[in-house]
């Protein structure tokens, strides 16, 4: 399907797509390409750039996007995007939709201010596989739910929209996995230059699953080394033990199931590594300055606004 082949309002220039449909496509727009949208879109807009260079603003904000960034303009701002000046090309992959709710707390540390969410750098290691659910995206959005899901689309098809329900929720599942992973590698904390690579491994360790029951003991037999030998290769390190590294882990992890799930405050603490609710409650409040209920009714109240 061309870009002439679509209904004016699922084009990806002005007027923006209606919020209830999920419209993808790719691009590989030369110099002099832009939109401009004065009053803005009723969905959201998700853009993954391959390759040159894009600049996006909404609002009083403005950003430049290069191979390997995720940029999201919340709906409701003027906004504006097109090749950077002196860019030859921006490629990039779009999707204009309806965002679920639990991306919102995903993407709120990335707000950069008018509804404008820049997730980057996002590690080279999964642009290959953020590509893929776009591409994935692409093909289910077709899906008319009677024969199999199309594996791969044809090179030429650029531009797709999900009119039937299970075509709309398998394209937005591949777009939340896009967000997720973007999200979640962008926030892990990267290591330092010059870190031991026995400390960087207990490190990944533990942000891979803060609520497994590590021990010194664990994570030292893991990298090789002895409890006392790990114990103080880490803090001399990192600058902290690896007990309370693995209790901020915990922690965030906890706060993350708190904004995005709505699993009890006791599940959230076995699942983060707590094995006492009322110690959950006590060390949460100390960190984030509520209470763990209390955090998550002010994030539900945020993401509602947003």
């Amino acid at each position: 399907m061309s870009a002439d082949d679509l209904p004016e309002a699922a084009a990806p220039g002005d007027p923006a797509p209606p919020p209830g449909l999920v419209v993808v496509g790719h691009f590989d727009q030369s110099p002099g390409y832009a939109v401009d949208r004065p009053r803005g879109a009723d969905s959201w807009l998700f853009t993954w750039t391959t390759g040159g260079q894009g600049r996006l603003r909404q609002g009083g904000t403005e950003t430049r996007a290069g191979a390997g960034d995720l940029v999201v303009l919340a709906p409701g701002v003027p906004h504006g995007y097109g090749v950077a000046p002196g860019a030859r090309r921006w490629r990039f992959w779009w999707a204009h939709c309806r965002a679920r709710p639990s991306w919102r707390p995903w993407l709120r540390p990335y707000d950069a201010g008018d509804g404008v969410h820049v997730v980057a750098p996002v590690p080279a290691v999964l642009h290959g596989r953020v590509e893929s659910a776009f591409r994935r995206m692409l093909a289910d959005a077709r899906w008319t739910g009677v024969e199999a899901p199309p594996a791969t689309t044809p090179a030429d098809d650029r531009i797709a929209v999900a009119h039937g329900m299970a075509a709309h929720e398998l394209a937005l599942g591949a777009l939340e996995e896009v967000v997720l992973l973007t999200a979640a590698a962008t926030r892990t904390p990267v290591p330092p230059p010059g870190v031991d690579a026995r400390v960087r491994r207990a490190q990944a360790l533990i942000a891979a699953d803060p609520g497994a029951p590590h021990t010194v003991r664990s994570l030292a037999e893991a990298v090789a080394l002895s409890p006392s030998r790990f114990a103080h290769l880490f803090a001399q390190q990192v600058g902290e033990s690896p007990m309370r590294a693995l209790r901020e882990a915990r922690l965030r992890h906890a706060a993350r199931l708190l904004e995005a799930t709505d699993l009890s405050v006791e599940r959230v603490a076995a699942a983060s590594g707590f094995a006492s609710p009322f110690h959950f409650n006590r060390v949460f409040h100390e960190r984030f300055g509520s209470p763990p209920g209390a955090y998550r009714a002010r994030a539900c109240r945020v993401g509602q606004v947003g």
